[in-house]
C-alpha cells in the first residue's frame, strides 16, 4: 500500500504541478497585458510592471491553488483509468473508498504548502508588492485599494474622547503624506484639527512634521446658544515644526486597510479585527475573512475528493478530455459559487462559519455521494430489484 500511495501522489503532483504553472503562467499574462497601458506613464517601465507581476506570483498561486489541485488529480487519475492501473488496485482488494483515503493523504502535503503561502509567503508578498507599488506608482492597493477620493480614514478612541484620523496618501517605510486628526470631546464635540504636510508611525505613537494646529473654544457653543460674546477668540490657529501624538494606530494597521483581509496573515488578521472591535467599527468582512482562512486547507481536500468519482469513472478512448472539461466546469463553478456565498453572506448578514463553510461542505457532501454511488450504488440497486424479480 506505502508504494501504490507513493505512485499515486507522485502522478499527482507531477500532474498538478504541470497545471498550476499553466495556469499562474496564463493569468500572468493576461495581467501584464492589462496593464501595459500603464507603461510609460509617471516613468513607469516595462521592467516595473513585470518586477511587481513577479512579486504577486504568491498570491496568485494561492488563489489557484485549489483548482490545480481539482485538474492535476482529475488528469493522473484519468491517465491511471486509461492505463488500467486503477482496474489493478481494484481487483488487488482496494476498495474505491480506501483509494479516497490515499487520495486524502496525498492532499496533506499540499495542506502544508497551502498553510506556509497563506501565513507567511503570501502576506509577505503582498506587503512588498505594495510597498513597491507605492514607491514606484505613488499609490498602494491597486485597484483593489481601499483608498477613497478623500484617502484613507481610520477611528480611535482617546483618553480625552475620540480621534478620527485621515490619511491622504502613504508613503514607504511606515510614512504618510497629507494627514489630518480630528479630536472630539467625549460628547462628540470637535475641539482640535491637525493639520501635518507628512508623518512617521513608531511604537503607539505618531510623528508629525509641519503641522498646523486649529483649536475649538469649549465655551462658543454655549456663547453662541446664549447669543453673547465669547470671552476668548472661537478658533486659535497654531503652528509647530513637529509634534508627536499618542495613537494606537501602527504602520501594520495603516497597510492592512490597503490588503484584502484574506491576504493577511493570520495573526495580523486577528490583531486588525480586534482594532476594528475596539473602535466600534465593522469587521465581518474581516471575520468571514478569518473563517476562510481556517477552511482554505480544507477546500483543498473538498477539491481532490471532487476529483476522485470523476477521475475512477472508467470511460471509452478519449475520456481524459472529457474528465479534464468536467473538472475545469466544476472547479469554475465552486470558485463561482464561494464568491457568491461571500457576497450574499455579507449583503444578508450571515455567521462568518456558515458563510466560508457552506460552499466547502456542500461540494465535499456531493462528492463523498458521488463515490457512495459508484461502490455501492450497483449492490443497493440490485437487492431493491431483487424482492420484485423473485417469483416466490
Amino acid at each position: 500500500m506505502k508504494t501504490a500511495r507513493r505512485y499515486l501522489a507522485s502522478e499527482i503532483y507531477r500532474s498538478s504541478s504541470i497545471v498550476l504553472a499553466a495556469l499562474v503562467g496564463l493569468f500572468s499574462f493576461f495581467a501584464v497585458v492589462d496593464d501595459l497601458d500603464q507603461v510609460g506613464r509617471d516613468g513607469f517601465k516595462l521592467y516595473h510592471l513585470l518586477f511587481l507581476e513577479l512579486l504577486a506570483l504568491p498570491t496568485r498561486i494561492y488563489d489557484i491553488l485549489p483548482i490545480g489541485l481539482l485538474i492535476g488529480a482529475i488528469l493522473a487519475l484519468a491517465a491511471l483509468a486509461q492505463r488500467h492501473e486503477l482496474v489493478i488496485l481494484r481487483v488487488s482488494g482496494v476498495s474505491g473508498m480506501r483509494m479516497l483515503g490515499m487520495l486524502w493523504w496525498v492532499s496533506v502535503p499540499v495542506m502544508l504548502l497551502a498553510l506556509v503561502l497563506a501565513e507567511w509567503l503570501t502576506p509577505a508578498a503582498e506587503v512588498k508588492l505594495n510597498e513597491t507599488r507605492l514607491a514606484i506608482t505613488g499609490s498602494a492597493g491597486g485597484r483593489s485599494s481601499g483608498m477613497l477620493r478623500s484617502g484613507y480614514w481610520f477611528k480611535e478612541d482617546t483618553q480625552a474622547g475620540e480621534r478620527i484620523i485621515n490619511v491622504a496618501a502613504l508613503r514607504p517605510g511606515g510614512g504618510a503624506s497629507n494627514v489630518t486628526l480630528y479630536d472630539f470631546t467625549p460628547d462628540r464635540r470637535l475641539a482640535t484639527i491637525m493639520q501635518a504636510q507628512s508623518a512617521t508611525f513608531a511604537t503607539n505613537e505618531l510623528r508629525l512634521q509641519d503641522v498646523s494646529i486649529t483649536t475649538i473654544d469649549p465655551s462658543l457653543e454655549s456663547a453662541l446658544q446664549a447669543g453673547s460674546r465669547a470671552t476668548e477668540p472661537p478658533v486659535k490657529v497654531t503652528h509647530e515644526a513637529e509634534r508627536t501624538v499618542s495613537t494606537t494606530l501602527t504602520a501594520e494597521l495603516l497597510l492592512a486597510r490597503v490588503l484584502t483581509p484574506e491576504r493577511m496573515a493570520f495573526t495580523d488578521l486577528l490583531d486588525y479585527v480586534g482594532y476594528l472591535n475596539r473602535n466600534n467599527l465593522v469587521s465581518d468582512r474581516q471575520i468571514v475573512a478569518i473563517w476562510r482562512k481556517l477552511i482554505y486547507p480544507f477546500t483543498l481536500l473538498a477539491m481532490i475528493t471532487i476529483a476522485a468519482p470523476i477521475g475512477f469513472m472508467q470511460t471509452r478512448r478519449g475520456g481524459v478530455g472529457v474528465k479534464v472539461f468536467l473538472g475545469i466546469l466544476l472547479g469554475v463553478a465552486f470558485f463561482m459559487a464561494n464568491q457568491l456565498a461571500l457576497n450574499v453572506g455579507m449583503l444578508n448578514r450571515w455567521p462568518a462559519w456558515f458563510t466560508a463553510v457552506a460552499p466547502n461542505a456542500l461540494g465535499l457532501g456531493l462528492a463523498l455521494l458521488a463515490m457512495l454511488n459508484m461502490e455501492y450504488g450497483s449492490l443497493l440497486r440490485a437487492r431493491w430489484r431483487r424482492p420484485a424479480d423473485d417469483p416466490a
